[in-house]
């Protein structure tokens, strides 16, 4: 999968099933960039350790549908432009995974898309640490993600989490991760 092309993950993605949506109800509407690059693997980022929320995590760039977005994949593509830089333009929406409800209060929108190849990321700087880019090998090895249970909010929980290189990946990121290995290699 390493060298998979556009037309590959295309082909991939159009046998999906429509994504299951939910209601937002009382949680935070949020939508997030699976930006997929041809050839090279998933764009994530990690936050900037000063933030009020999820400081220091890897994370799809994304955030908070506003008002104005009109649509999750439009707030996904905005969200990508302010934190990643990343030119609309460069970026084919797919379509989207299933909407999920974290934990800590989110009902997210993973939007797919593919990204065109060679682009460079800039992260914006009161917000993102650092871009980087989970290679397809690693995506795909079904052995990389580890499931880990932990205490939290008074039970125990079961979480995935990645490893790679310096990035612990948990949480709702290694969750989409997981769907998306999964879906990409047909399961």
């Amino acid at each position: 999968m390493p060298g998979v092309t556009a037309e590959e993950l295309r082909a991939r993605l159009a046998l999906w099933p429509a994504p299951r949506e939910i209601s937002f109800g009382k949680h935070v509407a949020a939508a997030v960039l699976v930006g997929l690059e041809p050839g090279r693997g998933v764009w994530l980022t990690r936050r900037d350790a000063r933030l009020p929320t999820h400081a220091g995590q890897v994370s799809f760039p994304g955030g908070k549908v506003e008002a104005g977005d009109g649509s999750v994949d439009a707030a996904a593509l905005r969200e990508a432009a302010e934190e990643i830089g990343l030119d609309r333009r460069d970026a084919e929406v797919l379509g989207r995974m299933d909407d999920f409800v974290t934990g800590s209060g989110f009902h997210i929108a993973p939007v797919v898309a593919l990204l065109r190849p060679g682009v460079r990321y800039v992260a914006a700087p009161a917000e993102v640490a650092e871009v980087f880019c989970l290679p397809f090998d690693v995506l795909m090895d079904a052995a990389a993600p580890q499931r880990r249970r932990a205490v939290w909010a008074g039970g125990e929980r079961g979480f995935w989490v990645w490893f790679h290189g310096d990035h612990v990946i948990w949480g709702a990121t290694a969750k989409i991760l997981v769907d998306l290995a999964r879906r990409l290699r047909g399961e």
